[in-house]
C-alpha cells in the first residue's frame, strides 16, 4: 500500500495558517465566512497541522500497512454436507404438499 502523499519535509516545513489563507480557500470553495468564522477555521486548521506534526515524529517504518485497526477473520463454519431425517417435519411446515414434495401453484402457462 502507498503511504500518505505528504512527505516528512512537507509537514515539517508547514507554517502557521493565516487568516488570508483561510479567506483564499473559502473564496475558492465559494464559502462566505465572517471574521469570527475565519479566525475559528484558522485555529482549527493549525491544531490539525500540529497533530500531523506529532504523528510525523512516530517511527512507522517497521509497521506494516493495514486497512483496519482490528484484523478481520472469517467466522463462518466450514460448509459440510450432512444427512438429515427431518424431511417429514419440513414438509408439514409448508402450506400444501403432494407425496414428498411441496405443492405450489402453476406459474407457467402453456
Amino acid at each position: 500500500m502507498n503511504k500518505l502523499s505528504l512527505n516528512k519535509k512537507d509537514i515539517k516545513g508547514m507554517t502557521k495558517i493565516t487568516k488570508e489563507e483561510v479567506k483564499k480557500v473559502a473564496h475558492l470553495a465559494r464559502l462566505e465566512l465572517n471574521e469570527n468564522e475565519i479566525n475559528n477555521h484558522a485555529k482549527q486548521l493549525e491544531k490539525i497541522l500540529d497533530y500531523i506534526r506529532q504523528l510525523e515524529r512516530i517511527d512507522t517504518d517497521a509497521v506494516p500497512c493495514t486497512t483496519r485497526a482490528i484484523e478481520v477473520t472469517n467466522v463462518f463454519r466450514k460448509d459440510e454436507m450432512k444427512n438429515s431425517d427431518c424431511n417429514e417435519e419440513l414438509l408439514e411446515l409448508g402450506p400444501s404438499r403432494e407425496d414428498k414434495y411441496f405443492k405450489v401453484p402453476k406459474i407457467i402457462n402453456e
